[in-house]
């Protein structure tokens, strides 16, 4: 079958928006964020620069929608948890644990969101900021449920396993860590 004229394609661009995004997370993981650029984004996606820019006016653009998309992810990952659970002390830390330490028991495309979001925003002041406002609101939004000392605690520890997780440090009693923090949020 003949290859199609491009200009006689049907155009997908909410398909082709998701493509962009998701090479530009996988080049983000694999080579760090410096290494995010229109030309790289492009050939990933196998597009032209110009396809890329159409979506994404900056490269600040095309970082801040990656974050964010990946954001959007994260906290309906961890509002869907909240729902599911029926009691509501420390819900939002318990969902909040889900979300970070589960990461090897997820599919690879949840793993990858992940990653994303925090390589991001590790590598990012301004993205940095946007992560403490959503935190932020998130611990003013159950402050009757969840802000304890522990509860604090328990989510630093969660990170610190998400973080040695990402990392490659093998942690052979995570899952027996994880069923401690979740149980330290029920007391």
């Amino acid at each position: 079958m003949p290859e199609q004229n491009a200009y006689k394609r049907k155009k997908q661009p909410e398909v082709l928006r998701r493509a962009l995004l998701d090479q530009a997370a996988q080049i983000t993981l694999a080579q760090g964020l410096s290494k995010v650029t229109f030309q790289a984004v492009a050939d990933a996606a196998g597009v032209t620069k110009g396809g890329v820019m159409h979506h994404f006016a900056t490269k600040q653009a095309l970082i801040l929608e990656l974050f964010n998309d990946a954001m959007a992810t994260f906290d309906a990952e961890v509002t869907a948890t909240m729902a599911k659970d029926p009691v509501s002390h420390g819900a939002f830390t318990r969902a909040y644990i889900e979300a970070t330490i589960s990461l090897s028991d997820k599919g690879q495309d949840e793993f990858d969101n992940q990653a994303t979001l925090y390589v991001l925003m590790l590598g990012d002041q301004a993205l940095r900021e946007l992560w403490a406002t959503w935190m932020n609101e998130q611990l003013q939004q159950y402050d009757a449920t969840d802000n304890t000392e522990t509860l604090c605690m328990v989510r630093l520890v969660a990170d610190g396993i998400w973080l040695s997780d990402f990392s490659g440090i093998n942690i052979s009693e995570k899952q027996s860590l994880r069923d401690r923090l979740i149980k330290m949020t029920q007391q």
